[in-house]
């Protein structure tokens, strides 16, 4: 199989994990659900966090960018952090261990009425297990974006959307990251619908 042809599978394999996603109508429902969730939580004065560890974490920092920045079309920054900061990654790595990096962020920032987006592919990771954890315990809603079924992660979730994209963790980034350009648009169409014109 020469490099074309790869380039063709892969872009193939991609194509059945989206296919999957848009036929999946729980997840869908569960996508407009937690879209909902956040723009409630905004209206409220609440905050949107985000966690995630490698690539789940730069979606994390860049679902936060678009919701503080803008993401089409100007309007009012929302209320949104990854929690990503060097210096309380490392001081809480290094004090307390790595698993709770994310936990004692939520701890400290987090209050009744604000959203935890929890970003694991596997849906395992301690860290961010123990912040759905810690959110639970502080009135903070979860909403879990990961690629599998019945983990620690979902258990906790408020709201759980599953990507359907198979074995690979890079499946599963591609479509998150098409799932918080959604819940981006869903929450600007509800708080600012003013940037949509009909049928846009």
């Amino acid at each position: 199989m020469n490099a074309v042809s790869h380039v063709l599978a892969a872009l193939t394999d991609a194509h059945s994990a989206l296919e999957a996603l848009m036929q999946n109508e729980q997840t869908l429902e569960n996508i407009a659900r937690a879209a909902h969730l956040i723009a409630q939580s905004q209206r409220e004065g609440g905050a949107v966090y985000s966690c995630g560890n490698g690539g789940s974490l730069c979606d994390a920092m860049h679902f936060a960018e678009e919701m503080t920045g803008r993401y089409r079309k100007d309007r009012k920054p929302y209320r949104a952090a990854a929690i990503s900061d060097a210096s309380h990654m490392a001081c809480v790595g290094n004090d307390y261990g790595y698993e709770h990096v994310f936990s004692r962020w939520i701890e400290a920032m987090g209050a009744p009425g604000d959203v935890l987006i929890a970003i694991s592919t596997s849906g395992t990771s301690k860290n961010v297990v123990a912040a759905a954890k810690t959110a639970r315990e502080k009135g903070v809603k979860v909403v879990a974006l990961t690629g599998r079924n019945g983990t620690p992660l979902t258990e906790l979730a408020d709201i759980a959307i599953v990507t359907p994209a198979g074995r690979w963790a890079d499946r599963v980034q591609e479509l998150h990251i098409k799932v918080i350009h959604i819940l981006i648009e869903l929450v600007e169409r509800e708080l600012d619908s003013q940037n949509y014109t009909e049928g846009a």
